[in-house]
């Protein structure tokens, strides 16, 4: 079976081509072309020979073949157009015709070529292939299946067209389709690098990484120059969270292919999350030298400049980025970053945003950001919101600023009108109504305020917005005082929620015996756990390392948190149990550190949950890390939790099981603090939870460096001030005394 013409780029055309054997053909490049069917070294004619379908001489086409293996292309092309006006009935001359189209840019008249060549000879299941081809390069896949299916109707020995049939079904997740085709490719050529290639990438798909590592790994060393192979190892390293033996594997692929700027993207992608942003940034100014850098792409290399800490490089980039789509959120937002980080930029960020809405003062996103620039509700702040309300009358996010603005200023009328001026435009409008009840709690209104609540919730079309306005409900009540009602309200959001969230983890029993302490090996970067229980307010000492750009992971959090024991609700049991060991848990985290981008110097990990069975975990095989709690009265932190929800995504069974369970919980608390059972940091919360400065130097002290302040407004809005359990006092009664003796062993006054 012969070798297919030289296929276009693309990704999945490039997939195509790479199966097919062929290179690309670029300046300087030679196309690779199979001798006609018919000719010596050719397949063998598969149509019945009538003189309209004459089998031509290898002579008859010398010229073109010649001129496409130079890559002559305008050679190629007169010397194709010159044998089709002279046999315009030879099927090889016009798919001669089309592979000269194709290299020459001109797609639709290559389509017309090969479609005219396949009229001459509809048997020749090359010819399907090479259209397949086509219609790959133009993404009209399903076109290409059936270009394919033709192929392999006719010649059920196309090698190609079954890897390519199986490269599409992967794409299309049709995971037993591709298995079919791999077994299919694989009883033609058992031995041949491409099924290896789709073999191992199966494997990968299928949640065996470690199969199809091995696949991949042993066809690479048997065909080291098969670029497929390699692609598909790169990324079976990849997968397995290798990151730097997927750069290395990229790399050798950029080598042979120096011009391919998605293998240079996706070198610079694992540099950044190896923690190498300034040589990720490096590997991607080559892309911006040749003047063709689309302003998606300097986007891209200025936000890596940020990351790097080289605001200086990144801030030309993104203002270039922003002159070409100044429309674009992702650069607004990165160039407000590096203004913020530049010395002395302040000035230069209000003329660059100013220039911009000069001529698009209709993007609400450049408001936005030029507010950034101005003190906070000022009278510059003010000039700004009026300027955006004369450009966009009646918008309702200039509105919400001015409302703002007279709220700071004390102007409380103004700020309901423009509220109730929201509300007309928008009805349900959350924070303009929020704006009203406050207006009616802020004149002792408080049954106007009930009253506003309780119309809002009959309107209400859906259970998200009657639970959010349950909610307001309840805070309204607690504002009037009805502390009672506010309890009953939240307990059946609480109850309501429950079936969606997690059990609460189960407590290990008290540890009799704990290993010695080791010592952290010199080299060991510095590992720091951050935990809270519902209601400590932990997030904020998150936000606020967070905004201060230390290397904190979030991802327990997310959708795709990381699969290691300190993940697992019940690692806890398994470790008291025995099924799970110390040695093996501290593995399991590091092992997923790299997937998690955590390969600094500097680990940071904020945790879903602390039982003291990880105590041992850390004593004997994690000595590097220590731990910071988030703490306040845990009566405090009942009540927050009942009220506000928490970060972790546990139910609230009752306040009762909830404050016995917590009660345990600050039990652990205790005992590590007590007996100083490991490195760690008590964070009190009390009173400072609505001071960003004050959080900052609590948690500068604690890891004694100085922590940036996280700035007004940062951190959300207004908790419930320190204390406030006591306005609860009667109905929250009985899970509050499960609490106080706790709460009095943690330093915290009885009543």
């Amino acid at each position: 079976m012969g070798r297919a013409l030289r296929l276009p780029a693309g990704r999945t055309a490039g997939r195509l081509r790479r199966a097919l054997g062929g290179r690309p053909a670029g300046r300087g490049g030679r196309c690779r072309l199979t001798p006609p069917a018919g000719s010596p070294g050719g397949p063998p004619v598969q149509s019945p020979v009538r003189p309209e379908n004459r089998v031509p001489r290898v002579s008859d086409h010398a010229t073109t073949i010649d001129a496409l293996r130079r890559g002559a292309v305008p050679e190629a092309l007169a010397a194709a157009r010159e044998a089709v006006a002279a046999q315009p009935d030879d099927a090889t001359a016009q798919r001669l015709l089309a592979a000269a189209l194709r290299l020459s840019g001109e797609r639709e008249a290559a389509l017309e070529a090969i479609d005219r060549a396949i009229d001459l000879a509809p048997d020749d299941a090359n010819l399907h292939l090479e259209r397949a081809g086509l219609m790959l390069h133009e993404r009209k896949l399903d076109e290409a299946q059936t270009s394919l299916a033709r192929s392999v109707g006719l010649d059920p020995n196309q090698f190609p067209a079954y890897i390519i049939q199986g490269h599409l079904a992967l794409g299309r997740g049709d995971l037993d389709e591709a298995e079919r085709l791999v077994r299919t490719a694989a009883r033609i050529a058992p031995e041949h690098p491409q099924v290896a290639a789709l073999e191992g990438t199966l494997a990968v798909r299928r949640g065996d990484a470690d199969r199809g590592l091995a696949l991949l790994a042993t066809a690479a060393e048997r065909h080291p120059e098969d670029t497929q192979v390699r692609h598909a190892l790169a990324f079976a390293y990849l997968a397995k969270g290798h990151l730097a033996f997927a750069e290395q594997a990229f790399r050798q692929l950029l080598e042979k292919q120096p011009q391919s700027r998605a293998m240079r993207f996706m070198i610079a992608e694992l540099l950044r999350r190896q923690g190498r942003p300034g040589e990720a940034a490096d590997e991607l100014a080559p892309l911006l030298a040749d003047g063709t850098a689309t302003p998606g792409l300097k986007r891209m290399v200025g936000q890596v400049e940020l990351q790097a800490g080289r605001p200086e490089r990144g801030l030309p980039l993104l203002k270039e980025a922003l002159a070409a789509r100044p429309d674009d959120r992702a650069t607004i937002v990165a160039l407000v970053d590096a203004w913020r980080r530049a010395p002395d930029s302040a000035d230069d960020a209000r003329n660059t945003l100013d220039a911009a809405l000069s001529t698009h003062p209709g993007l609400d996103a450049l408001w936005r950001a030029r507010l950034v620039f101005e003190p906070f509700a000022g009278d510059t702040a003010r000039a700004v919101v009026e300027r955006w309300q004369a450009a966009m009358p009646d918008h309702v996010p200039a509105l919400e600023a001015m409302s703002t603005i007279h709220r700071q200023a004390g102007e409380l009328d103004a700020a309901e009108a423009i509220a109730r001026r929201i509300v007309v435009l928008r009805p349900g409008h959350t924070q303009a109504e929020l704006r009203i009840v406050d207006s009616h709690i802020n004149r002792g209104d408080h049954d106007g305020a009930i009253a506003r609540v309780h119309a809002l919730l009959e309107q209400a079309q859906d259970e998200a917005s009657r639970a959010s306005l349950r909610q307001l409900l309840a805070r309204v009540h607690d504002l009037a005082g009805r502390h009672a009602e506010a309890a009953a309200l939240w307990t059946a959001l609480q109850a309501d929620q429950a079936p969606r969230l997690l059990p609460l983890p189960e407590h290990s029993a008290s540890l009799v015996e704990l290993p010695d302490r080791t010592s952290a090996p010199e080299d060991a970067a510095s590992v720091l756990f951050l935990w809270g229980a519902p209601g400590s307010m932990v997030e904020r000492l998150g936000h606020t390392l967070a905004l201060a750009r230390a290397p904190l992971q979030p991802d327990r959090f997310s959708g795709n948190p990381p699969r290691d024991a300190f993940q697992r609700i019940d690692t806890a049991r398994r470790l008291q149990d025995g099924s799970l060991s110390p040695a093996d848990a501290a593995q399991s985290w590091r092992d997923a550190l790299a997937a998690r981008r955590l390969t600094g110097a500097h680990v940071m990990d904020w945790l879903l949950w602390w039982d003291n069975s990880l105590l041992p975990v850390l004593r004997a095989h994690l000595p590097e890390a220590e731990l910071m709690i988030a703490l306040r009265d845990p009566r405090d932190m009942l009540l927050d939790w009942l009220a506000w929800g928490s970060p972790a995504p546990f139910a609230m069974p009752s306040p009762k099981a909830a404050a016995e369970w917590l009660a345990t919980s600050m039990g652990q608390v205790a005992d590590l603090h007590e007996q100083d059972l490991v490195r760690h940091h008590l964070v009190r919360m009390d009173g400072i939870t609505e001071d960003p400065a004050a959080i900052a130097r609590a948690m500068g002290e604690a890891l004694q460096t100085q922590v940036p302040d996280a700035g007004v407004g940062a951190l959300g809005p207004a908790r419930f001030p320190a204390g406030h359990w006591r306005a609860y006092a009667e109905p929250l009664a009985e899970a509050f005394a499960l609490l106080t003796p706790v709460a009095q062993r943690l330093g915290y006054p009885e009543a």
